[in-house]
């Protein structure tokens, strides 16, 4: 896989002996198995002069060898030390280990683990070397995003479809899951929320037994987990009627995501995105109610690299996607936010997710 010959070329970089890969993301992405680990020790060693290998539970293991062909497994049962294994197939094949890339989310206990096996090991992290690597799409990534933002769409049309005076905000959540449940989808990339009205105010405020009334705007974030991606889409619409203060509101925070959208392009700093967007809120008037950054990387993972906040001086690239989603939140009144799914291009970027942005009515 290319990918894993990527990572070899960087130890050699480094002049480190093995990497480490232990978080369920990182091992979907270099073996193409994904599962929830729980506390069981789930990972890969990509080796700098040795072929890799995948470390799972026994009842595992069927299911790696369907997808993971690029060098040995070794299954472990409950009632084994798995690193007793990971040090024999060391010794086996006269691997020596004095410097490891690990993730920095590694626990305690398995670097004690690893100092067992040489406790004169070193460290060094893993994160940038595999962030540079998933930041940047492939086609057939960028595929599957498509399809996932796709997704995402229909489950904010479902959630529209669901408006009527009197609804809850959890009933209208449930429809969404089941409509999406029945076309395919087991996992959704986040908790979904649907907000109405003053419940908006607060950018990740938690659905519940608030039922929808004339006039309220209602926020609905979600995104599905597809072949192993996510989508994440936030759209904000108004039922039966706007107040004028709302549309004002709505407007401007549009207004800021074209803004921002308007600069996606190859070589353009991260951080002029988020600079233009909040300076157009500020200047209306609504700086101080505008709290996160203008978006985040999207992948395997909901939330990846990179940021996209002010602090973020990196220029954007050619396969990267991203959300692009500032908002507006008034405690206990109202809040706005409009998120899409940005795939940069060569000549600039494509919008993943479509659902329609300007300001909506939905009849009583």
């Amino acid at each position: 896989m290319h990918r894993l010959k990527n990572l070899q070329e960087k130890l050699i970089e480094k002049n480190a002996d093995v990497l480490i890969v232990q978080t369920r993301p990182n091992v979907y992405y270099l073996s193409g198995f994904d599962t929830d680990p729980h506390e069981r020790l789930v990972a890969v060693f990509i080796l700098k002069n040795h072929p890799p290998f995948l470390v799972c539970p026994h009842m595992e293991v069927n299911q790696v060898q369907s997808v993971f062909t690029e060098g040995k497994i070794i299954g472990y049962s409950d009632t084994d030390n798995p690193w007793e294994k990971i040090a024999g197939h060391l010794s086996e094949n006269n691997i020596d280990i004095r410097t490891a890339a690990v993730e920095s989310s590694i626990s305690w206990a398995r670097m004690q683990a690893l100092e067992l096996m040489n406790n004169s090991i070193s460290f060094i992290e893993a994160d940038s070397m595999i962030n540079e690597l998933r930041v940047i799409k492939n086609d057939s990534e960028i595929a599957i995003l498509k399809e996932a933002a796709s997704l995402a769409d229909k489950g904010i049309e479902a959630g529209v479809a669901a408006l009527k005076e009197g609804v809850t905000e959890m009933e209208v959540l449930a429809s969404i899951e089941y409509f999406l449940k029945k076309r395919g989808i087991r996992e959704m990339s986040f908790s979904t929320m649907v907000l109405f009205g003053g419940n908006g105010g607060d950018p990740h405020g938690n659905p519940g037994d608030r039922t929808l009334r004339k006039g309220d705007g209602v926020l609905f974030d979600l995104g599905v987990v597809w072949k192993g991606y996510s989508s994440d889409i936030t759209r904000t619409v108004f039922f039966d009627h706007v107040k004028e203060d709302d549309r004002k509101i709505y407007t401007t925070v549009l207004h800021a995501q074209q803004k921002a959208l308007s600069l996606c392009q190859p070589g353009e700093s991260v951080s002029l995105l988020d600079k233009v967007a909040r300076s157009y809120i500020e200047q209306a008037g609504y700086g101080s109610y505008f709290p996160h950054r203008i978006g985040h990387g999207l992948g395997i993972e909901v939330h990846e690299f990179p940021s996209l906040s002010a602090e973020n001086h990196s220029c954007l690239k050619e396969g990267m996607v991203f959300t692009i989603e500032p908002g507006i939140y008034i405690p206990d009144q109202t809040g706005v936010r409009i998120e899409d799914d940005v795939l940069i291009t060569k000549e600039g970027h494509q919008l993943l997710t479509a659902f329609p942005k300007e300001l909506t009515i939905i009849p009583s």
